[in-house]
């Protein structure tokens, strides 16, 4: 991780892109308990996917079970400003 910077004040990844002041992990353990209320997606900002899940109970449940795996085991999800969530 390289000194914060008042563009990325979390550090910037490998890449060159700037970390988020959300972390996946937290994204991840409230999508897979209250992923049928979109809980995981209104916390990085995805509030139009996040609606979405509270009106079909997070896809009956198989939609928030996934998107709760792909939050904690992906590198690459962002939050609503395109910002890497940290790890």
């Amino acid at each position: 991780m390289t000194v914060p910077t008042p563009q990325a004040p979390y550090g910037v990844d490998p890449l060159g892109r700037p970390y988020s002041d959300k972390s996946k992990i937290v994204a991840g353990i409230l999508q897979l308990f209250l992923g049928t209320l979109g809980i995981g997606r209104f916390y990085v900002g995805s509030v139009g996917v996040g609606v979405a899940q509270l009106l079909t109970c997070g896809g009956l449940g198989f939609w928030a079970l996934i998107d709760g795996i792909l939050f904690l085991t992906s590198n690459d999800r962002t939050d609503k400003e395109g910002r890497i969530l940290r790890g």
